[in-house]
């Protein structure tokens, strides 16, 4: 480790220890059906926004905690598995896990990791920096994750707890907690989309724009990349570079989406207050933005334009598909066109029942179409399936009663979006997202805890001074 490294990591703990007002202690862990204490928060995911969850759970004085993630160590979030972009796309300056403690900031550990000139210059953040940074920041804070375990079902247990029942690698084993944060990025509440036309397709022959794709093998073959955001762009310029013969990708569009909405929204009042408006002005808000799609920066555009062999088709919606002895053909209005591999790029819809660690719940999760009714001309399906959230991001009950304990799974997602607009997955929106959810678990935590709250302020009794001189009485005095 670099003496500058080392130097930051020292003022990170100066000013950690400088902020820590209030430290009192104020949560007792209760017990779990083993005789083990229960945990007072899970959380589930250990990237970006697991990291600044625990963070802030540890400034709010709630120690008692556990960060769980699927993959090792490292290799958390997208960063270094399906995001195959060379560079963040968020603006070097955007804060987020660092939760507004300077030390902590990327451009902190940047400038000590490879100087301040190197910062100067420095254009997008390198996504394989950015993962390194996270690790450093969650190692730095002294987070508790454990890596390699899989969150398979959550139950509810006794005296109000809850059951999530985990896959390592050397069986299950069941934690007990009194909240669980589903910090699960872009997938953690549906699945990528794969179009109905291409879903007979055999295996092999199409895949999502998160899959592990083999791309080494896709050298002298054809491409074609059905959608036409950021991702879709991704995909169909690594084909590219990797050596594919033709590369051709599908906007359903008359004209392709090159206005990004989320640098528009990204303002404080936005960002803190969307979730404060009532029903009507949030989903015309989401759904607008949402239907926009996220544009696609320049660089993104000109790193497939520059191959000769990479063509886009504007208003070319999928028709008709089949398997050929040459390969797959795609029919659009445009005309037909062939291809080796079909990669989609689609997006991701709501499917609770196809989430194992939610099939004890999911009929019973209500979802936007359950809580709001837009008018004619704003209705949009595929966004009335995102779960309507509570003010503390967590689930709510379709049929109230039925799973009254869902009220303590939080859900900090992409599938958070129409409730809190960009949070669980976006670096702009964590500043002002993670504290709301992290004030909404310590509220509940503390209503939860209100009655031996009392009896401890009724039994307190510790003098602050020592009276030594008894005081006058008024007869005394006269």
């Amino acid at each position: 480790m670099s003496d500058a490294l080392t130097d930051l990591e020292a003022n990170v703990r100066a000013d950690l220890a400088m902020i820590t007002h209030p430290g009192a202690a104020w949560l007792e862990p209760k017990t779990g059906p083993d005789g083990k204490p229960a945990l007072d928060v899970l959380v589930i995911g250990a990237g970006q926004s697991g990291i600044a969850i625990g963070f802030g759970l540890l400034r709010s004085r709630v120690s008692n905690i556990l960060l769980l993630d699927k993959v090792e160590e490292g290799k958390e979030g997208p960063w270094l598995t399906y995001a195959r972009m060379p560079t963040l796309r968020s603006p070097k300056d955007y804060t987020g896990p660092d939760l507004d403690i300077p030390s902590l900031t990327y451009q902190s550990w940047h400038e000590a990791r490879f100087g301040k000139e190197s910062w100067q210059t420095l254009d997008l953040i390198p996504r394989g920096h950015w993962a390194e940074y996270l690790l450093w920041l969650r190692r730095t804070i002294e987070l508790p994750v454990r890596n390699c375990c899989e969150l398979l079902e959550i139950a509810p247990a006794a005296d109000g707890l809850l059951a999530a029942h985990v896959k390592r690698a050397d069986g299950v084993e069941t934690l007990y907690a009194r909240k669980i944060v589903l910090a699960t990025g872009q997938e953690g509440m549906g699945v990528w989309m794969i179009p109905e036309s291409l879903q007979h397709l055999p295996a092999g022959s199409v895949a999502t724009v998160a899959d592990s794709i083999d791309f080494e093998s896709l050298r002298g073959k054809r491409v074609a990349v059905i959608g036409a955001g950021a991702s879709a762009f991704d995909n169909a310029a690594t084909a590219l570079e990797a050596g594919a013969a033709e590369v051709h990708l599908l906007c359903r569009r008359a004209q392709i989406q090159v206005i990004q909405p989320y640098r528009w929204l990204t303002f404080r009042g936005f960002l803190r207050h969307l979730s404060d408006l009532d029903d009507a002005w949030r989903w015309r808000f989401m759904r607008t933005i949402l239907e926009m799609r996220e544009g696609f920066p320049q660089p993104t555009y000109d790193r497939c334009a520059r191959h000769a062999n990479f063509t886009l088709h504007e208003g070319a919606p999928i028709e008709a598909v089949q398997q050929t002895g040459k390969g797959i053909e795609l029919q659009t209005p445009r005309g037909a066109i062939a291809a080796d591999l079909v990669i989609c790029g689609t997006g991701i819809d709501m499917n609770f029942a196809g989430r194992g660690e939610l099939s004890r719940f999911a009929a019973n999760i209500a979802t936007w179409s359950d809580r709001y009714q837009p008018p004619e001309s704003e209705r949009n399906a595929r966004l009335g399936r995102f779960p309507y959230l509570a003010d503390d991001y967590a689930f709510t009950e379709r049929v109230p009663g039925k799973t009254p304990w869902i009220s303590n799974i939080h859900l900090f997602a992409i599938a958070s979006t129409m409730s809190f607009g960009p949070s669980g997955s976006s670096i702009n929106a964590m500043t002002t997202a993670v504290p709301k959810l992290v004030h909404g678990l310590t509220r509940g935590l503390f209503r939860a805890d209100i009655e031996r709250h009392w009896a401890s302020l009724s039994a307190y009794d510790v003098p602050q001074a020592v009276v030594t001189r008894p005081a006058q009485k008024m007869e005394e005095s006269r």
